[in-house]
């Protein structure tokens, strides 16, 4: 029997979108990571770009568990010697609440140019509203994703 590859025209990719109000941070970041990768399809490829658009509101009332806002942290270097500076995830959640979802989504897909791909599908706001109304995503299913 020989492995079945999908090809680009037989790829169909829906619109989504996720209310991350009260979601757990790593267990929504899971979820919007297998629709990116397009993981719930059963034509699954890991060298295909086979996911769909993921669009992301409320990630200002995204959920943390344990002390991982007042202990974990966010670093970043400017490349010059004594140039790291880093931010709690509590300063990061009051001041960029898209930034802490999206880097905990980017560290789930691959680190290449696939995984690059993948996340330009991800649209992240930190209100209620988004401006994609016009390509009709519709409301994911987040029941299975337990809630803080």
């Amino acid at each position: 029997m020989k492995t079945y590859s999908p090809k680009e025209k037989e790829i169909t990719r829906q619109w989504h979108v996720i209310d991350a109000e009260g979601l757990v941070l790593g267990r929504l970041a899971t979820e919007v990571a297998n629709l990116l990768r397009g993981k719930h399809r059963p034509y699954y490829a890991p060298h295909l770009d086979t996911g769909d658009y993921v669009i992301v509101v409320n990630a200002e009332k995204v959920a943390v568990t344990s002390n991982k806002l007042a202990v974990n942290r966010r670093w970043r270097h400017s490349g010059y010697p004594g140039g790291i500076r880093s931010t709690t995830w509590k300063e990061l959640l009051e001041g960029d609440p898209v930034a802490l979802l999206h880097d905990a989504v980017k560290g789930m897909v691959p680190k290449n140019r696939l995984g690059r791909a993948q996340m330009d599908k991800l649209f992240v706001y930190a209100g209620a509203t988004h401006p994609h109304e016009a390509q009709q995503p519709t409301p994911y299913d987040t029941s299975a994703i337990r809630r803080g």
